[in-house]
């Protein structure tokens, strides 16, 4: 048990900085929200669709978080933990074996992001802003799907070898 929670928290920790890495990579802003678009949802989904929910879920949420937070967005922080946690989770839960599992968990998590981020920029900016915001984040999901689907697959399968001492979505 030691050694399995050991790797669980090491694949945490590897997940979680590889997404605040991705989102701060490219970040394009966004005034009329006082945010960014960014890439790190390709991260949010290999972890979700390689690791499972958990995994998904924490690197999502933490490491997007601490992204805002490192480069000067700590007014999203809170919403980002959030919405990406829940985009990482719902990813991971959906996501399976088949290729039409994945492809679904990448776009239902991503649909939980987009949403996530209008119905909060609508609140804090109204509905305009949170409008021209959309496709940015739709922008976002999709880039988590094309390249967070077949990473993840290619993870999973090479990494089949340790199944058992990672936690590996099956």
């Amino acid at each position: 048990m030691g050694y399995r929670y050991s790797i669980t928290v090491a694949v945490l920790a590897v997940m979680t900085a590889a997404t605040a890495a991705a989102t701060m990579v490219v970040q394009v802003p966004t005034p009329l929200t006082r945010g960014y678009i960014n890439v790190g949802d390709s991260l949010v989904m290999i972890s979700a669709l390689t690791f499972g929910a958990l995994v998904g879920g924490i690197a999502g949420g933490v490491g997007s978080a601490l992204a805002d937070l490192l480069s000067g967005y700590p007014h999203w922080a809170p919403w980002t933990l959030v919405i990406k946690g829940v985009e990482g989770t719902v990813a991971g839960y959906i996501s399976g074996k088949k290729l039409w599992r994945d492809v679904l968990a990448a776009i239902v998590g991503g649909a939980c992001m987009f949403t996530g981020y209008f119905l909060v920029e609508w609140w804090l900016y109204g509905f305009g802003p949170a409008l021209v915001e959309l496709p940015g984040n739709m922008f976002q999901a999709t880039v988590g799907l094309v390249v967070g689907v077949p990473v993840s697959r290619a993870l999973r399968k090479s990494l089949g070898f340790l199944k058992g001492t990672i936690p590996l979505k099956e």
